[in-house]
């Protein structure tokens, strides 16, 4: 059972998502990635301006979509697309 605490979580990592891939609002993004924010993954620059970076330099057809969103307490794991071909359907 998700509770409504969980639910919340959800929404604002969605919120999130959709502010930076989408939106590419960088300074509201700025709200919810820490300018100590770790950036794991070897393929981008390090921290919250490496992660703004990569989307800077994504083309601008570049739109995400949530595929499963599963949280457990303050954990939340989204699984979705990225798609620069115009393929995967916009929400409305």
């Amino acid at each position: 059972m998700t509770t409504k605490s969980e639910e919340s979580n959800k929404a604002l990592v969605l919120e999130a998502f959709d502010t930076l891939f989408n939106k590419r609002d960088y300074a509201a993004a700025e709200r919810f990635w820490s300018s100590n924010y770790i950036q794991h993954s070897a393929h981008i620059e390090p921290g919250r301006e490496g992660l703004f970076n990569l989307i800077k330099s994504a083309p601008a057809s570049l739109k995400y979509e949530p595929g499963v969103i599963v949280a457990q307490g303050d954990f939340v794991i989204v699984h979705g697309l990225d798609d620069t071909q115009g393929s995967v359907p916009t929400s409305p």
